[in-house]
């Protein structure tokens, strides 16, 4: 376990004031370190976890601040109880928020997450924190031009001592920032009500506001992640340019779901992946789910009357260690007062999850789902499907084919090596259903062609970086591309030819207009035709991403419901469906070229045995990573 000495603090001179400033991000209401999907403890999770590390982290530190930078209130089964099952009434304390004020946060800002269960439940939860929640570039509509939603900046007074032993009053502002296209995301509970300004612009506007009104230092909570270098209207990952603002002194990170300072981003021009800043400022992102804190460390002089950074470091500091075998350890205790703060509501939340839906004689799981067709994935394409094919009989649809699309959710990735649904054959539960479609999206209908199902293929298979026949060990998937981006179709057959280059980039930006690595695409043995109708069944997230990144798809919905993905799936076990009796007969399959290899990273806990895990690939064993996945040599196998 942590003690406090394992982080040595920054050395203050008497003249100077070492500021330590916490952060956490993308908790997605973690309070306990518990697997709900998997109904089991984890040493991976959990702001009670991270509560043990926030305070070793302040007892070496004469002088902390602790932030938190959005979605928290969305993003797992104790989330969705307190929303659908149990209410969020006005003056109900949220689980998460009586979490919150027992670390005793300085400040927070809200993520786009925050707005999934509407505004009036996010209101409700926020009126209870202990603490002031901020955000800059979010509007009202109601209250006029220019009023936002919530205060858009604050300046904190703290009296803060230094190396010498005297006190001073330091004013921190303290900005928050999120992604403009939140209001795309969550249209329906947000049309008319609010409107989204540019994240730059914003701040750009009122860093200089804020040094005005008294801050001696400036820390934007940024619901961003790292993207590109140059400011452009409307971005979503907006760190850099946010970094290069004069008067920024911190940048807190989030949203992307990934750890900075970290190898990951060695390279990238303007950005010290070691000591931790981006354009020169400080800045941290600490993962998500509460798996690391998020530290900077601040020296402070007094110059002229004003304090000024003149040095500092940062890092993210894990709460688990995966050891050789793959196994994680804890590095830190729960805190006691934030298990208590949430225990209702997991015990409620437990018994809630463990209601029977159905039986699967097949285990289920995403370990390979990026790699081949996925029974867990398939399921959910079906049963959207098939609630769509009814929903559509005898109406101006019903004789065109129905064809259902889902992704893996949870496929390791910025989640890490634990995130993975991996359910075993036998009876389900509720818990099962959270686990294949975890979020609350609803369900959408929409009318295409051929053509854009093709384009819509083709921004998937983007996930893969280009392979060359002959090379061995070639890294194969793109670690910006999200799994969740990753939509395979039920209904029809296709290949992935990983040797042709991508023709749309990760964001869906398109790199080679003659690029096509979709092939032999076909429904029930004969080729679909560019310009075939047909309708696809996906959810409402994804029609929001289509208008901003499946250039190739232009979306018209035939049926709007407000039915979400996982009851719908609940609906299709309960009316006796079963994920072994899906077609074998459909699917997809991965493409390498004879004589080459690629590596592929998955769950620790996948078995690899002696059966056949992927009708085309041969897999190798080649053990586990410093991170704790799983890592496989994926090869074409032999001919006959």
């Amino acid at each position: 376990m942590i003690h406090a000495k394992s982080f040595p603090a920054a050395v203050a001179a008497a003249d100077q004031v070492h500021l330590r400033i916490l952060e956490t991000t993308d908790l997605h209401v973690h309070v306990l370190p518990f697997d709900y999907f998997k109904d089991r403890p984890t040493p991976v999770l959990g702001l009670a976890r991270a509560a043990g590390l926030v305070s070793a982290l302040r007892a070496d530190a004469a002088n902390t601040l602790l932030f938190d930078n959005g979605d928290f209130l969305q993003g797992s089964p104790l989330g969705d109880y307190v929303a659908f099952s149990s209410g969020l009434g006005s003056g109900d304390l949220h689980p998460m928020i009586a979490a919150m004020n027992r670390l005793g946060y300085d400040a927070a800002t809200v993520g786009n997450h925050e707005f999934n269960y509407g505004l009036d439940f996010m209101r409700n939860a926020l009126a209870r924190a202990n603490f002031p929640v901020v955000v800059a570039n979010v509007v009202g509509t109601a209250a006029g031009p220019g009023s936002t939603i919530l205060p858009p900046w604050i300046i904190l007074d703290r009296q803060v001592r230094d190396g010498g032993g005297r006190m001073h009053l330091l004013r921190v502002g303290v900005i928050g920032l999120l992604p403009p296209q939140t209001g795309i995301w969550d249209r329906d509970h947000l049309e008319g009500r609010v409107q989204f300004r540019d994240m730059v612009e914003t701040a750009a506007t009122l860093v200089p506001v804020i040094r005005q009104a008294g801050a001696d230092i400036v820390v934007a909570l940024a619901h961003t992640g790292i993207g590109e270098s140059e400011a452009m209207p409307g971005m979503e990952n907006a760190a850099i340019p946010l970094a290069q603002i004069e008067g920024l002194d911190a940048l807190l990170m989030g949203h992307s779901h990934q750890v900075f300072p970290s190898a990951a981003f060695a390279g990238r021009p303007g950005i010290d992946a070691t000591r931790g800043t981006i354009a020169g400022t400080p800045a941290v992102m600490a993962g998500c789910f509460g798996s690391h804190v998020g530290v900077i460390d601040l020296i402070l002089e007094r110059q002229c009357n004003c304090w000024k950074v003149t040095a500092a470091t940062a890092r993210a500091t894990p709460i688990a260690r995966p050891r050789a075998n793959g196994v994680f350890v804890a590095r830190a205790k729960s805190q006691p007062d934030i298990l208590q703060a949430a225990a209702a509501a997991h015990v409620a939340t437990r018994n809630y999850m463990a209601r029977p839906v159905g039986a699967s004689r097949v285990p289920l799981s995403t370990h390979l789902a990026l790699v081949g067709d996925c029974t867990a994935v398939r399921v959910v394409a079906e049963a959207k499907a098939d609630y769509i094919r009814k929903a559509l009989a005898g109406g101006a649809f019903s004789d065109l084919p129905v064809l259902g699309a889902a992704a893996p959710f949870k496929a390791g990735g910025r989640g890490g090596a634990l995130h993975y649904t991996d359910i075993p054959a036998g009876k389900l539960a509720l818990r099962h259903m959270a686990d294949l479609y975890p979020f609350p999206n609803q369900i959408r209908a929409l009318h295409l062609t051929g053509a854009e199902l093709i384009e819509w293929l083709e921004r998937s298979a983007s996930m893969y970086w280009q392979v060359e026949p002959g090379i061995p060990d070639l890294p194969l998937i793109d670690p910006s591309f999200p799994s969740y981006n990753f939509d395979m179709f039920s209904g029809i057959s296709y290949v992935i030819d990983a040797t042709r280059p991508a023709r749309y980039d990760s964001r869906g930006v398109l790199l080679n207009p003659a690029a096509r690595r979709v092939r032999d695409l076909t429904r029930g043995g004969l080729p679909i035709a560019a310009q075939d109708e047909l309708i696809v069944v996906t959810n409402s997230y994804r029609v929001a991403s289509i208008q901003l990144m499946y250039p190739g798809v232009a979306p018209r919905i035939v049926l709007v419901t407000r039915n979400m993905g996982r009851d719908v799936l609940m609906a299709w076990f309960a009316a006796g469906n079963r994920p072994e009796t899906v077609k074998r007969s459909e699917g997809w399959q991965l493409s390498l070229p004879s004589g080459s290899s690629v590596i592929f990273d998955t769950s620790p806990r996948l078995q690899i045995g002696t059966g056949t895990l992927l009708r085309d690939l041969d897999l190798t064993d080649l053990g586990i990573t410093a991170t704790g996945y799983r890592r496989l040599r994926l090869s074409p196998k032999a001919g006959p």
